[in-house]
């Protein structure tokens, strides 16, 4: 069991409305925002400890995240890695997945949490190495979506895609120069979709383990889009088949 703490005003409130697992709230002494004492009358309904402290301390506590005058300390009960996948999607009729292939930026990846949540996304999945982890930074960005949605960091992101299929999980990768559109592929079953790094996009391995790949459709002289945006555009176009 691991402490993690949370910055921002948002990413506070949101944890505080998801019943998070918090020990305390950290607000800044002369703060005047009237949604910081709407954060600190909430702590105290939930019974959660909160404390006033100077800015140069609660600059401390955030490690480097814009914290609008406000951390909160959430005791995470558990990491989830790839032994987890099986109980996380055994009892889900139409899993949904997202595979982040080496995301390292922290505002993508709780761009892409916050997405996943909001799309209802089963779990997210990263590998270990050379990705980031649930930073202060991420979970501020997430905004609730990195207490909603298990983020699971596997060791061997091949293997673990290989696991998937076997589970019957269809892995649809995305990449630029495929043949095939993304509006094309049926997504409306068990369905992963693998979205790779900012710079390289998805790895050959990853693309190896993929059972389509597609791309997304744009007007001539436009190449990419930034992961966060696409990882949007796909799990709500899955979505949209869904519903």
């Amino acid at each position: 069991m691991t402490d993690a703490w949370i910055a921002g005003i948002n990413a506070v409130a949101a944890a505080l409305e998801a019943g998070a697992s918090l020990t305390e709230v950290v607000i800044e002494q002369r703060a005047k925002n009237p949604r910081l004492q709407e954060i600190a009358a909430a702590a105290k309904a939930a019974e959660i400890s909160v404390r006033f402290v100077p800015t140069e301390q609660l600059d401390r506590l955030a490690q480097g995240a814009r914290h609008q005058g406000v951390v909160a300390q959430q005791v995470e009960q558990r990491n989830y890695d790839e032994r987890d996948l099986e109980g996380l999607i055994e009892f889900v009729a139409k899993p949904l997945l997202l595979i982040l292939d080496g995301v390292q930026d922290p505002h993508n990846l709780g761009a892409c949490l916050r997405t996943a949540a909001a799309a209802g996304v089963t779990a997210v999945v990263v590998p270990k190495d050379r990705a980031v982890g649930l930073t202060p930074t991420v979970r501020k960005i997430a905004a609730g979506g990195a207490e909603r949605v298990p983020l699971v960091r596997v060791t061997n992101l091949a293997r673990t895609m290989k696991q998937l299929q076997e589970a019957g999980v269809w892995i649809v990768g995305l990449a630029g120069e495929a043949a095939s559109n993304l509006y094309e592929i049926d997504l409306t079953g068990p369905i992963a979709i693998a979205m790779g790094s900012e710079g390289d996009g998805l790895r050959r391995l990853s693309r190896e383990h993929c059972d389509y790949l597609a791309h997304i459709p744009m007007h001539c002289g436009m190449e990419s889009l930034n992961v966060s945006v696409a990882t949007g555009i796909c799990l709500f176009e899955a979505l949209r088949q869904r519903r």
